[in-house]
C-alpha cells in the first residue's frame, strides 16, 4: 500500500508541499496525499468562485479558504525573515483584501478572426484567457471588459497583442492601451465615442510614440489622505484601497512622534500626505511624472510636504543627509533598495518603516539593517492581490543608539 503524506505548507507558487518536500498542485495544508492524488481533504478547501480558475494565471489560490490564504501570506513573509536569520519582535495579524477590491489591473488583448480576446494570460503561457467574469477586480473595472473587447475587435491592431491598463481614479476609470495605433478618421472618432459612452475618466493610447491622451473631460486625480493628486497615465497605486489604508495606519503609527520624516520612493505621495499632520516630510521620487504630480499637490498640504526628484538607486540619500531626519519611510520597487539601505544603516536614523512588495529583497535589506544594530520590532503580512501568490508587507525597524 502506498504511504500517505500530509501537506504541511504551501510553496511560493501555491502548490502543496509535504514534509519530505513532495509537491502537489491544488493541495492545501492538512490534506493527505498519495502518488499525486489528494486522498483526504484537510478541511481548507473552498469552491473557486470563478469559472476561469485553474486556467487563468491571475489567481492561483481560489481553492483555499480564508485561513489557508492568511497562513500562506504570513508564512511567505515570516519565512523570508527567518531565511536571513532575522528575529521578529511581533508578527501582526495578516491583512487580506476582499474579492472585487482591485482598483488597477493590466489585462492583455488581441484581435482575432472571430472578434477579440481580452483577459489575463494562462500560467506559464502567452495565451490569453478570454474573460467572461473576474472576481478580483472592482466592479467598475469588470464592467468594462465586454465593451473594451468589442472596441478591440473592431479597431484593434490587426497583428500583435495589446496591454490594457485599467485604473480606478477619482473621476472614474482610466484606460491606457499599448500597441494601439488608430487607422483613419473612423477609428479616431470611435475611440472618442467609446470613451464617452463608457464614461471614462481618461483614455490614452500608445501608438508607438508613448502614451497619448485622447480623452480626458477633466483633469484626472487620485485622492491620497484628503489631497487630490494629479494622476499621470499609468501611475503606480497600491492595488486596493483597503490595503493602502492598512499600510498607512501602520506607517503613521510606527513613525510615532517623529517630526521630520524622509519618505523614499514616495511615488504620488501615498505615505507622505498621510504623515503631514504635525510633521514635515521630504518625499523623494525618481519617476519624473510621479514627482511632478506630487510636487503639484504639495501646495494643498500646507507646506508640510516637500517633493524632491532623485534616483535613489543611482544616487541614494547619503548618511549625512539622512542624519537630519527622525524617521525614514521607504516603499521601493520589487528589486528592493540595496544602496539606499546601506546609507540608512550608516546613518544616525533610529527608526525605519519599510513597506515592500517582495519579501525576498526586503529580507536581504532587513539583514543589512539588523547588522547595523536595528531590531525588527513589528511585521505585518499583507495580501492585497487576493488569491495570488504575490505577497506584501509593512515592517518597523528600531535601534536605540545612533551610529
Amino acid at each position: 500500500m502506498s504511504q500517505l503524506e500530509e501537506i504541511v505548507r504551501l510553496a511560493a507558487k501555491g502548490d502543496g508541499v509535504t514534509a519530505n518536500g513532495n509537491h502537489l498542485s491544488g493541495a492545501l495544508p492538512g490534506d493527505l496525499v498519495s502518488e499525486g492524488v489528494i486522498v483526504e481533504s484537510g478541511g481548507h478547501h473552498a469552491d473557486p468562485p470563478c469559472r476561469h480558475f485553474a486556467l487563468c494565471g491571475g489567481c492561483q489560490l481560489q481553492h483555499a479558504d480564508e485561513a489557508a490564504l492568511s497562513q500562506f501570506v504570513r508564512d511567505r513573509v515570516v519565512n523570508a525573515a527567518k531565511g536571513q536569520g532575522l528575529t521578529i519582535g511581533e508578527v501582526l495579524p495578516t491583512h487580506l483584501s476582499p474579492p472585487g477590491a482591485r482598483r488597477r489591473a493590466t489585462m492583455h488583448g488581441m484581435r482575432t478572426q472571430k472578434g477579440a480576446v481580452l483577459g489575463f494570460k494562462q500560467a506559464g503561457s502567452h495565451k490569453i484567457v478570454d474573460l467572461v467574469e473576474c472576481h478580483v477586480v472592482a466592479p467598475q473595472l469588470a464592467g468594462l471588459i465586454q465593451p473594451l473587447r468589442r472596441f478591440i475587435a473592431k479597431f484593434g491592431p490587426a497583428r500583435g497583442a495589446i496591454d490594457a491598463q485599467l485604473t480606478l481614479c477619482d473621476q472614474g476609470v482610466e484606460i491606457g492601451l499599448s500597441n494601439f495605433a488608430l487607422e483613419g478618421l473612423e477609428a479616431t472618432e470611435a475611440s472618442l465615442d467609446f470613451a464617452r459612452d463608457q464614461g471614462l475618466a481618461r483614455l490614452s493610447l500608445d501608438q508607438g510614440y508613448g502614451p497619448e491622451t485622447v480623452w480626458e473631460p477633466e483633469p484626472v486625480t487620485i485622492t491620497l489622505s484628503g489631497i487630490a493628486v494629479p494622476m499621470p497615465t499609468g501611475a503606480f497605486l497600491q492595488a486596493t484601497g483597503d490595503a493602502e489604508a492598512r499600510m498607512i495606519a501602520d506607517v503613521s503609527d510606527w513613525v510615532g512622534d517623529a517630526r521630520l520624516v524622509a519618505d523614499l520612493f514616495a511615488g504620488l505621495g501615498t505615505f507622505a500626505f498621510a504623515l503631514r499632520e504635525g510633521r514635515r516630510v521630504l518625499a523623494v521620487e525618481a519617476d519624473q511624472a510621479a514627482h511632478l504630480a506630487l510636487k503639484a499637490a504639495c501646495g494643498s498640504a500646507g507646506g508640510s510636504v516637500l517633493a524632491m526628484h532623485r534616483d535613489l538607486f543611482r544616487n541614494p540619500l547619503q548618511a549625512q543627509e539622512l542624519n537630519r531626519f527622525d524617521a525614514t519611510v521607504l516603499d521601493p520597487p520589487r528589486a528592493g533598495a540595496r544602496s539606499q539601505i546601506a546609507e540608512i544603516a550608516a546613518s544616525g536614523v533610529s527608526r525605519v518603516v519599510y513597506v515592500s512588495c517582495n519579501p525576498s529583497s526586503w529580507a536581504r535589506d532587513a539583514s543589512t539593517l539588523t547588522d547595523a544594530g536595528f531590531k525588527l520590532s513589528k511585521l505585518r503580512p499583507v495580501g492585497q492581490f487576493r488569491w495570488s501568490t504575490h505577497v506584501e508587507l509593512v515592517s518597523l525597524f528600531e535601534r536605540s543608539v545612533t551610529v
